[in-house]
């Protein structure tokens, strides 16, 4: 990584006989905006603190983006430390996205640049490349430049204005390395909730809103439709066609879930083969159904044709608690499996057969 603060701006300060301007209190005050978690504020006390030291009339910083070709305009200001309006921030950005800008030459070659003349406006240019090293790996993540009047420089200034560099640089690998752990987090959390293969609820998140939504129904006076399926031939289609087959297999199942149900319904995937829905309401038949004619119109995998059996429960006809709304669904997830099945519905071609069951709503019984 690069330079530690302390130890850089100390560096600056010793080499060329302590002629920089920077105080105690504005060594103070870049440390706090350093110190705080938003890269913007740490830049811009940096920038304005290598104005203050080499008469600057203005300054910016460019951060690299790794999917980008070009670094980025992160921050612009003046000399007084003001950040740019709008519109000069913009013509500053169109200018800096050119890979011939030489501020992005200095931080993709990583050469500083000292007295860099600018014929449009007659100053003269300082750009430093933002280097941090990483197991013994040098890495450039931006670059910073100051637009000044004189040329001349003198060494204790510019060894500040590397210190500066340093700080930079550090300032942004550490908001870098912030970013990634807050995404890895929420990847984390995601996966703690959602199936990663299908990228539908997991059974933990499944327990969870099976729970709410009989409580909040509890309250209301109101039911809930718990829907159990079961794939067949799944587990033929991996043994036949591989196990990335029934990957996509199982991708295309929870495509035609997630289309088939409402905004207010979750779906779940339980098990390899199986997966619920949690759909508020007595609305737990046409679900089934609806599922059920999605999957069996889906083009047959390896020469093998799916077919979902469904199981439906109802709050409180068939149980008040999720234990008991689960065994109900499951028994007649069994019972569809098996045995005579009426009425029958034609779907995609696919023959599917509801099993009504006496236990809940008029046809609200197994789907096969």
């Amino acid at each position: 990584m690069g330079a530690t603060p302390g130890a850089a701006v100390h560096a600056g300060r010793a080499t060329g006989g302590g002629g920089t301007k920077m105080l105690a209190k504005d060594l103070a005050t870049l440390t706090a905006a350093i110190a705080r978690d938003d890269l913007d504020t740490a830049l811009t006390a940096i920038l304005v603190a290598g104005c203050r030291e080499v008469d600057a009339v203005d300054a910016f910083a460019l951060v690299w983006d790794p999917d980008r070709p070009v670094p980025s305009l992160a921050v612009a200001i003046d000399g007084a430390g003001r950040r740019l309006d709008p519109l000069a921030f913009d013509e500053l950005a169109r200018s800096t996205a050119s890979p011939n800008h030489p501020t992005v030459v200095a931080a993709r070659e990583g050469r500083p640049s000292w007295h860099r003349p600018d014929p449009t406006s007659g100053l003269v240019g300082v750009d430093l490349p933002l280097t941090i090293r990483r197991d013994g790996v040098e890495q450039i993540v931006g670059a910073v430049a100051w637009r000044r009047r004189r040329p001349d420089l003198p060494d204790d200034a510019r060894d500040l204005l590397v210190a500066l560099a340093d700080l930079a640089a550090v300032s942004v690998d550490r908001a870098r390395l912030a970013s990634l752990v807050t995404e890895r987090a929420e990847w984390f959390e995601r996966l703690a909730h959602v199936d990663p293969l299908t990228g539908l609820a997991n059974a933990r998140t499944f327990g969870r809103v099976l729970e709410l939504e009989l409580a909040r129904a509890g309250r209301q006076n109101s039911q809930v439709a718990l829907v159990l399926f079961d794939v067949e031939d799944l587990g033929h289609v991996k043994a036949t066609a591989g196990r990335e087959a029934g990957d996509d297999a199982l991708r295309s199942i929870a495509s035609v879930l997630a289309e088939s149900v409402r905004f207010v319904d979750t779906i779940a995937r339980l098990a390899d083969e199986e997966f619920a829905v949690v759909a508020p309401g007595s609305a737990g038949a046409t679900v089934a159904r609806r599922i059920s004619e999605g999957v069996a119109a889906l083009p047959p995998v390896a020469g093998i044709a799916l077919r979902a059996r469904a199981g439906v429960a109802h709050f409180p006809a068939d149980g008040t608690t999720a234990e008991e709304l689960l065994a109900a669904a499951r028994d007649r997830l069994a019972a569809a499996s098996g045995g005579p099945a009426s009425p029958e519905v034609e779907g995609g071609g696919q023959r599917v057969r509801e099993k009504t069951s006496s236990r809940g709503a008029a046809g609200d019984g197994g789907t096969s």
